[in-house]
């Protein structure tokens, strides 16, 4: 079973500005409109936006400082109708706050007095031409993303046939030969040795490698392949959502396997359920085709149809029914067909 401890869990406490806009300016299309010392020295600690029409009316009792202010269509509009004076002291009483920046949503232009006071503080003022819904969910997934728990698992991670398995078990076991073998069939390897999940939103768990790492694998016996590189592109993939999890197992006869799949057994990640099977490793057995197979089974399930179950029905029902033996042939009549 995977077992995960608070040495497994990091989660960001902060990041800087700096960080923000160069992995955002192009994707967002953010334009830097004054000039700041150094936005690596300013960082972002809530991965919340906040809305500053209230401060700007002069209420900040519950002004939630420390977030990334957004200025769409309501705010610019409401410091439009207020006279030069008034609208000086609305934004200077907002600029006395520490906030880490603003955007300006909607390609809306910034009042000189907010252009010359943000200046005055060091506060960076950022324009978009994007709509202050679409901005507000870009720039809250990419926080949600960054602040996000992240949770590191010793296995080999596998995208087969669309489903995101991950490989656990005792070193040495056969983790990354199984992925291998996958990948040599067509599937595509998303990490090895070191599997990074982040969790997004309450119920998903977004698996990928490390900077370090990306698509390099140990080979036992071999060394280190490059998997990009010796099978191609099609072979990789960056990141990957973890649906099932395989802990392979050398056969142990004093531990109970599932012959019937009735169970549904599921292994609690960051607060996530996750389906969870484990594999017996004895000599002969295609491990390969059994996470295949595991792959398909688990892509019918979430289709709504469970193989287990009709056959466990088919059972009961047949149980119920005094009419026909259960030994009966499928086929009492085989015709011309002799095949």
């Amino acid at each position: 079973m995977v077992e995960i401890t608070d040495k497994n869990i990091t989660q960001k406490k902060q990041i800087t500005l700096d960080f923000f806009y160069q992995n955002t300016k192009n994707k967002f299309k953010l334009k830097l409109l004054n000039k700041v010392n150094d936005l690596s020295n300013i960082h972002i600690s809530e991965p919340n936006i906040h809305r500053p029409g209230l401060a700007l009316a002069g209420f900040v009792d519950l002004f939630s400082c420390k977030r990334i202010q957004l200025f769409g269509n309501t705010e610019i509009k409401y410091l439009s109708h207020l006279t030069e004076k008034k609208r000086y002291d609305a934004i200077n009483k907002l600029m006395g706050f520490k906030i880490p920046c603003i955007i300006i949503t909607n390609n809306n232009k910034a009042f000189p007095e907010l252009i010359s006071l943000a200046n005055e503080h060091n506060i960076p003022i950022f324009s978009t031409e994007y709509s202050t819904t679409k901005t507000s969910y870009f720039v809250g997934d990419f926080l949600d993303d960054q602040f996000a728990p992240r949770i590191s698992i010793h296995g080999s991670f596998v995208d087969v046939y669309g489903t995101g398995m991950l490989f656990t078990g005792k070193s040495g076991v056969g983790k990354s030969e199984v992925a291998l073998d996958l990948v040599e069939r067509g599937h595509r390897l998303v990490a090895d040795d070191v599997v990074i999940l982040t969790k997004k939103g309450e119920g998903i768990l977004m698996g990928s490698g490390t900077n370090l790492v990306e698509h390099f694998m140990e080979v036992r016996g071999v060394g280190i392949v490059d998997v990009k590189s010796m099978f191609g592109i099609r072979a990789v993939r960056i990141q990957k959502r973890l649906e099932v999890v395989i802990e392979l197992e050398i056969w142990d006869s004093k531990t109970e396997y599932t012959r019937t799949g009735l169970d549904n057994t599921t292994v609690n990640i960051g607060g996530v359920e996750i389906p969870y099977v484990k594999v017996p490793i004895v000599p002969g057995k295609n491990l390969t085709v059994i996470a295949e197979i595991i792959a398909l089974n688990y892509l019918l399930k979430y289709s709504g149809y469970d193989a287990a179950q009709v056959f466990h029905k088919k059972l009961i029902d047949r149980l119920q029914s005094k009419t026909e033996n259960s030994n009966d042939r499928k086929v009492n009549y085989f015709g011309h067909d002799f095949e």
